[in-house]
């Protein structure tokens, strides 16, 4: 009787968190327009997920970054070039905007204080666009072509508040500084 008890309860205390698990996979993920993406990575901070098809031929990369978001915050995914961290990164930010679209586009991330605002990368990006559904928020773009690696330093983050059609700070402890990984485009 023992037995089965322990047995049951572990089976109670694994259940939910294999349910978790699944929930924040990337494989089975399903895109709204049937998007298909032959890469994919769970990325282990703000509930964030990164797909990607890479194009050997051009060196680029078509991107989808989604992550849980409220549709009063921002999300942020960028590539940085020249080492680990935020300052930098080349991102591409998305929001909702204040008539009710999404809205993308690319940024800098030049300081600790960044503006936030439409820059210049220091590689090509295009093809840029933005969903919001299901409490989820999604980056479109093609990203290239790459330099001679297909290694690269990640960065990405979340916000919770846009004023004036500007993403706002985000924190500055917890998962938002832990927020950074690795991806080969090529291998995976």
């Amino acid at each position: 009787m023992a037995t089965i008890t322990r047995q049951f309860l572990m089976i109670l205390l694994l259940v939910p968190q294999l349910l978790t698990t699944l929930a924040q996979t990337c494989s089975n993920h399903t895109f709204s327009d049937n998007k298909l993406f032959d890469s994919c990575k769970d990325l282990p901070m703000l509930q964030a997920h990164l797909h990607w098809n890479y194009i050997p031929s051009t060196k680029n990369v078509h991107v989808a970054y989604r992550a849980a978001q409220e549709s009063t915050g921002w999300i942020a995914w960028a590539i940085n070039p020249t080492g680990k961290g935020m300052v930098g990164s080349q991102a591409i930010v998305a929001f909702q905007n204040s008539n009710g679209s999404m809205t993308a586009y690319p940024t800098a991330i030049t300081s600790y204080s960044p503006s936030m605002q439409p820059s210049s990368l220091s590689f090509q990006v295009s093809n840029i666009s933005a969903e919001y559904t299901k409490g989820e928020m999604t980056i479109f773009a093609i990203v290239g072509p790459l330099a001679k690696e297909t290694s690269t330093n990640l960065v990405w983050q979340a916000g919770t508040s846009v004023l004036n059609d500007i993403p706002q700070g985000h924190s500055t402890s917890g998962p938002n500084v832990q927020s950074m990984d690795t991806v080969d485009f090529h291998s995976g």
